[in-house]
């Protein structure tokens, strides 16, 4: 039986594009089910009926909500290609703490950008650069700048709602597979 795998997405969330990342870096074929954030279908309410939020991976019918979780499922399912998280304990330990901090800091501090007046714009630009400037004093002398650690990055660079950010992403994916160990 071949796998059924849908996502339930939505094209500007930068945590559905955490999902869409982990998926094509494993080259796993999906049905991307485009969700109505205003209007949520029956299925996603099905499918995440604690937070009735993207994204949701529905594989062979039982459904993966969160997009950490997301991640980590489609690597320990998929495990045939290259991981998306570094096989020693403590670094993935690490990847998975950047990428909370990523989430409770950054995600957070970015909304508040857009949802600020202009006067204020200038207080939330401040307070969305301390977390960054903390990730980036810890990434300067970590294990994760080498190239396969590249999985951290996919956990926390996907997170630029850019698409060009994604395209490198993908583009240094494919250098990383075709590169010797």
């Amino acid at each position: 039986m071949a796998d059924e795998v849908v996502l339930l997405d939505f094209w500007a969330s930068m945590f559905a594009m955490r999902a869409r990342v982990a998926l094509a870096e494993k080259g796993v074929k999906y049905e991307n089910r485009e969700e109505d954030l205003r209007n949520k279908s029956s299925l996603l309410l099905q499918m995440n009926p604690v937070h009735k939020k993207i994204p949701v991976l529905i594989h062979n019918g039982k459904p993966v909500c969160e997009s950490l979780i997301i991640v980590q499922y489609v690597d320990e399912v998929w495990r045939n290609k290259a991981p998306l998280l570094p096989s020693d304990p403590y670094q993935r330990a690490r990847s998975r703490f950047w990428a909370d901090f990523i989430d409770k800091k950054f995600y957070v501090a970015s909304r508040k950008l857009w949802e600020h007046k202009e006067r204020n714009k200038r207080q939330a630009r401040r307070n969305l650069l301390k977390p960054l400037s903390s990730w980036k004093e810890s990434l300067e002398t970590s294990l994760i700048l080498r190239v396969r650690a590249l999985g951290s990055w996919t956990l926390l660079l996907s997170h630029s709602t850019a698409g060009s950010m994604h395209m490198r992403l993908m583009e240094t994916s494919a250098q990383r597979q075709s590169a010797p160990s």
